[in-house]
């Protein structure tokens, strides 16, 4: 049984303590970009499968996302590095109900030291902002997982793109990994399509900060 299925079963057995005890032994030395993308993020898709085709219950995929989301917020809580001071603010548009990518990407963050505001999914556009003009992310991260949402992802990124500080747009989601939203980028707007391409984006904005400062 290949890594992701196991922690699939795991989840949907609602064995927590086991699935996370997986999870950090899943490689030497622990890299939580590598786990998150290479086995909690296949197991949840493979769950997704399995409600798909009537192989498992509405209540049975809900207790696997519990247990998922139990193991990340246990991850998320190890050391971080020190902060930035760099700000980081993340929510899923309108009538999107998936959070778990989002909560990975949130993890992410802070692991490099970024101040998170985590707003979850379902957020509509005008409590988005609220949030966003008070706390003044120097990125804002949007999640969107399906084709039909496309209309409100753009209205979002419209309304964000004229914020007078110019903070810079990820867009992620299933979405960004399955439809080509090339249309939507520019100089600040990019679109990642799993956490190796945000790991990557990551350590450029590094590369830039360090450029800078020296």
């Amino acid at each position: 049984m290949s890594h992701h299925k196991k922690m699939a079963n795991m989840f949907l057995n609602g064995q927590e303590d086991e699935a996370l005890q997986y999870l950090q032994t899943f490689q030497t030395p622990f890299d939580r970009m590598v786990a998150y993308e290479n086995l909690l993020t296949p197991s949840m898709y493979h769950v997704g499968e399995l409600w798909e085709t009537n192989e498992i219950s509405v209540a049975d995929e809900h207790l696997a996302t519990a247990i998922c989301d139990f193991v990340l917020s246990q991850v998320d809580d190890l050391q971080s590095s020190s902060e930035q001071g760099k700000k980081v603010l993340l929510f899923g548009v309108e009538e999107e109900q998936h959070y778990l990518g989002l909560k990975m990407v949130a993890s992410i963050f802070r692991e490099k030291g970024w101040k998170v505001r985590y707003l979850g999914p379902n957020l509509p556009l005008s409590h988005a902002l609220v949030q966003v003009n008070s706390f003044k992310p120097d990125v804002i991260g949007v999640s969107a997982a399906l084709s039909y949402r496309l209309p409100t992802l753009k209205k979002v990124i419209e309304s964000l793109m004229n914020l007078e500080w110019e903070p810079t747009i990820l867009i992620g989601g299933r979405m960004a990994k399955k439809h080509d939203l090339t249309s939507f980028t520019s100089d600040r707007v990019f679109v990642m399509k799993d956490l190796h391409a945000l790991q990557e984006w990551l350590e450029e904005d590094q590369r830039n900060i360090n450029a800078t400062s020296s």
